[in-house]
C-alpha cells in the first residue's frame, strides 16, 4: 500500500482563466436532517467554495436556514425534496447521505432514508455520486453504482460488510486484514472506498494508467482535532466538489483526503487541536491555495 504522492496533485482539474459561472461544476446535495442539521451546512459551505453551483436539497427547516442566509450563499439554489430529481440531471456529481437520518425517530426515518437512497441509486446509475453517512448504513451493497465514491468510518464499514450477501465475500473480508477488506469490498462493487480514520485508506480503480488498475493508498496526517463531528461531512463534500470535474473516483479521493488533512495540521499550527468542522471549513481554501500553487 502506497502512501500519497503529492505529484498527483498536478492532474487535478483548474479553473480556466476564461470560464463562466457554472463551467467549473454543479454539485447536488441531499443531505440533513431535523436532529443532524448542522452536517448539511457544512457540506453546503466547502462545496460552495469550490464549484460554481451547489443544489442543496434538505428538510424543511434547513432549507428555510439557508435561504436566510442567502448573503452568505449566492451561487446556489435551494431545492425541496420533492424536487430533486429535476436537478440530478443537470449536476456533475450528487453527494447524499451527510446528515441523513440512520434511525427511526430522527426525522424522516431510517426507511425513508433507504427509500430514497436506493431509489435514486437504481434510477441514476450512471451519474457520478458520493455516499456518505446515513445512505451509508442503510444502503444494499448490491446497489452501489460503478464509479460511486463511499466514506465511511470504521463502524460503517462493518456495517457495509454485514450487508453484504455473498457469503464467500463476507469470509473473506472477516478473515482479512482491515486494508485487504477494503480493496476487497471496492473490486468486488467497482467503487473507490475512503475509510476514514488516523491514516485514511483509498483504495479504487486508477484510471490514469492503462489498463486502469486497483490501487491501494494510504493518507497519513491530520490530528485529534480532527475526531470532532462534521470533520467526515466537509471530508465528503470536498471529494464531491473535486469530482464534479475530474473523473477519476481514485484520484479525486485521494487528493481529498490529503487536502482533508493538511487543513488539520494547518490548524493544529494555530490552535492545537482546539478547532471545529466550521473552522475546517474555513481553512481548506487557504490549503488549497496554498499546495495547488506550488506544484
Amino acid at each position: 500500500m502506497q502512501a500519497f504522492d503529492e505529484s498527483e496533485l498536478k492532474k487535478l482539474y483548474l479553473p480556466p482563466p476564461n470560464s463562466h459561472k457554472g463551467q467549473n461544476g454543479k454539485l447536488l446535495l441531499i443531505s440533513g436532517s431535523k436532529l443532524f442539521h448542522s452536517s448539511s451546512l457544512w457540506a453546503l459551505k466547502v462545496a460552495s467554495r469550490i464549484v460554481d453551483m451547489v443544489f442543496y436539497s434538505s428538510v424543511q427547516e434547513n432549507n428555510e436556514l439557508v435561504q436566510k442566509a442567502k448573503e452568505e450563499f449566492r451561487d446556489g439554489i435551494v431545492i425541496p425534496r420533492n424536487k430533486i430529481e429535476n436537478y440530478i440531471v443537470e449536476a456533475d456529481c450528487i453527494l447524499i447521505g451527510s446528515g441523513l437520518p440512520r434511525k427511526e425517530g430522527q426525522g424522516v426515518g431510517d426507511d425513508d432514508t433507504k427509500i430514497l437512497t436506493e431509489s435514486l441509486l437504481k434510477k441514476y446509475p450512471s451519474k457520478k455520486w458520493v455516499i456518505d453517512g446515513g445512505s451509508l448504513q442503510v444502503l444494499d451493497p448490491q446497489l452501489i453504482p460503478n464509479n460511486a465514491i463511499l466514506t465511511p468510518h470504521f463502524k460503517e464499514f462493518e456495517i457495509l460488510k454485514l450487508k453484504t450477501q455473498m457469503s464467500k465475500l463476507k469470509t473473506k473480508t472477516q478473515n482479512s486484514k482491515l486494508q485487504e477488506q477494503v480493496e476487497i469490498f471496492a473490486k468486488t462493487y467497482n467503487c473507490t472506498v475512503v475509510l476514514k480514520g488516523p491514516t485514511d485508506i483509498v483504495c479504487g480503480l486508477d484510471k490514469s494508467v492503462r489498463p486502469p488498475t486497483l490501487r491501494l493508498r494510504r493518507v497519513e496526517g491530520g490530528n485529534a482535532g480532527m475526531t470532532k463531528g462534521g470533520t467526515g461531512d466537509v471530508l465528503a463534500a470536498l471529494i464531491a466538489s473535486l469530482y464534479c470535474k475530474n473523473d477519476d473516483p481514485f484520484l479525486v479521493a485521494s487528493i481529498g483526503s490529503y487536502i482533508n488533512k493538511k487543513a488539520g495540521e494547518s490548524l493544529f499550527t494555530k490552535v492545537g487541536y482546539y478547532f471545529n468542522s466550521s473552522d475546517l471549513v474555513d481553512e481548506i481554501p487557504k490549503v488549497m491555495k496554498e499546495i495547488l500553487s506550488s506544484v
